[in-house]
């Protein structure tokens, strides 16, 4: 293959190298990740037996331009980035429960919504290992580093990984090798919700406080649109799926157009056994709403969650919903715009974070708690659970799948 591209490009380039053509090197996917000038190049891929696909990875050329118009700021803010700071606004009794030990209890971890905080009489993810991935988390919040265990979270590993590869253009490097630190700040959140730990500082608690964690920065945001975040989520899914202590994948990140390759790493992830949620969609400033369920969301091997506003019947105001949609959790009251508590960037101070997002990060917390209680269940069996203890399981909603899982039932704290 690489043969037949450099003789095609060659002719238009007789000095190009192999090293100008090969984007990305590929060790595990049968993939060739090149850069191509000439559309005969690709005509005859297309035409070969020996090519599954040809596609594009990326489509950069949007966001360069959007880039010179405005700011790269403003792009990543219109892309699920924020500054993810604490939200001054939290009412006690209200929007969180103050535990025992001091730690926030978010609203929708109660018995009225999810039954969390009831099924933690049995279950807090213990020896359970969630994977997120999506941009990175805060070197600066202690809750996802030094702190991770503090209080009843006790005995749990945390590592904070990257498969971001550094910009480059034909082979050459134009940006600085990527850390797994989060530029975003939804990564932080997503990793706080799903595991921050059940402290003593006051902090936001995550739904499976007891859950060893990995995160990884595979994107510079939630929009997944250039070549270097596909191949970054694609080699995050590659390396979940080849740890054998990993159960949980959590990514809540997507794009509007499919990607052969990200649904290849998929599938590798998901032949080893590993349970991939994913989040059906969330409405951007740029998106309007006018899609559903996004990709990967869309994959047969994927879990598709969405969120819930506290009425239990509507979806929140900017998530996506469909007949892909799976389960779903409870993340907004629209009478005050309350979304899930979670980490900031730094500090103790609760920070709070909507969408489909949170909801998909939230269902991973509890998968979690339900695999610790059950650990020598397969993923199926794990999966009949979830969906016993949903509310719409004798009749699947076309708009919210099985719809919400009490986690206390699914782990046994109370009867079905």
């Amino acid at each position: 293959m690489l043969e037949l591209i450099l003789a095609e490009e060659r002719k238009a380039n007789p000095d190009l190298t192999q090293t100008q053509v090969v984007a990305f090197e590929e060790n595990v996917l049968p993939v060739l990740d090149v850069t191509v000038r000439e559309l005969s190049t690709i005509q005859k891929l297309r035409a070969s037996e020996l090519v599954r696909y040809a596609e594009p990875i990326g489509y950069e050329p949007n966001r360069r331009q959007a880039v010179t118009a405005n700011s790269s700021a403003a792009i990543l803010s219109s892309s699920g980035c924020d500054n993810n700071v604490p939200n001054p606004d939290l009412v006690a009794g209200s929007d969180y429960t103050v535990l025992a030990n001091g730690s926030k209890s978010s609203w929708n971890q109660s018995d009225q919504f999810h039954g969390i905080r009831a099924s933690w009489s049995q279950s807090t993810g213990q020896g359970i290992k969630i994977v997120i991935i999506d941009s990175g988390s805060s070197d600066a919040q202690e809750n996802l580093g030094s702190a991770f265990n503090q209080g009843l979270s006790q005995g749990r590993t945390i590592e904070r990984l990257v498969t971001l590869p550094r910009a480059s253009i034909f082979g050459i490097p134009t940006g600085p090798v990527e850390t797994p630190n989060d530029g975003c700040g939804h990564g932080t959140s997503m990793a706080g919700a799903a595991a921050a730990p059940r402290g003593t500082d006051g902090a936001a608690v995550g739904v499976a406080y007891n859950a060893n964690l990995i995160t990884i920065r595979a994107a510079q945001d939630v929009f997944l649109d250039a070549s270097r975040e596909v191949k970054g989520v694609s080699d995050a899914y590659i390396l979940a799926g080849n740890r054998t202590d990993v159960r949980i994948i959590s990514m809540s990140m997507g794009r509007l157009t499919s990607s052969s390759q990200m649904t290849d790493a998929i599938r590798y992830a998901y032949n080893r056994g590993k349970l991939i949620f994913c989040a059906a969609g969330t409405s951007y400033d740029w998106s309007s709403g006018f899609v559903g369920v996004t990709y990967p969301a869309t994959l047969p091997e994927v879990v598709a969650v969405t969120g819930l506003q506290d009425n239990l019947t509507s979806r929140c105001d900017d998530c996506h919903v469909g007949a892909k949609v799976e389960f779903a959790v409870v993340m907004q009251k629209p009478s005050n715009d309350r979304a899930v508590l979670s980490l900031a960037m730094s500090g103790d101070a609760p920070s709070t974070v909507g969408g489909s997002s949170v909801a998909t990060a939230t269902m991973a917390g509890i998968t979690a708690l339900v695999w610790a209680q059950h650990p020598a269940e397969t993923r199926a069996q794990i999966m009949s659970r979830l969906v016993v203890a949903s509310s719409n399981r004798t009749a699947r909603s076309s708009s919210f799948g099985w719809g919400r899982v009490n986690a206390a039932a699914a782990v046994g704290a109370l009867p079905l």
